[in-house]
């Protein structure tokens, strides 16, 4: 399981040219499930998700969590970050996990995540997105388990 967090001042997302999601200070998250991975791991990754300490404190420090500054959570399934382009050109998909099973783990993951605490907006799994967003920093986080 990956995510790809990045910190921002506003997010829109729409999907066949219609407004689906909106967040304003917070996180765009991009959340891959790679094959055989586990609820467990959706629970750790939105645990670290819900505390990385990636925005300022007073002193100008990352040091406060989304939820610390009280900011939203843009989460977007994106399978595309088990995109394996390391023979040829065209990117192969084959560690990325099964639609069904890849859903099933991201609606897990947006539950967990409003279970912390953490208002979650989404995107919609499997369609074209169109993402807008302003970075802040920019800052930009990888995590994988």
């Amino acid at each position: 399981m990956r995510f790809v967090a990045q910190r921002v001042s506003h997010a829109t997302l729409s999907a066949s040219g219609a407004p689906v999601s909106e967040i304003g200070y917070g996180l765009v998250v991009y959340f891959g499930v790679k094959a055989g991975d586990t609820e467990a791991q959706a629970k750790r990754c939105m645990e670290k998700l819900a505390d990385l300490r990636i925005f300022a404190d007073e002193a100008g420090k990352m040091n406060r969590s989304v939820r610390d500054v009280k900011g939203e959570v843009l989460l977007v399934s994106q399978f595309t970050l088990y995109g394996d382009a390391s023979h040829g050109n065209r990117p192969s998909f084959i560690s990325a996990e099964r639609p069904e099973r890849a859903n099933a783990l991201y609606e897990y993951a947006i539950a967990y995540l409003k279970d912390l605490g953490v208002p979650v907006k989404t995107g919609v799994f499997g369609a074209d997105m169109h993402i807008e967003q302003v970075n802040e920093g920019p800052v930009t986080i990888i995590f994988e388990l």
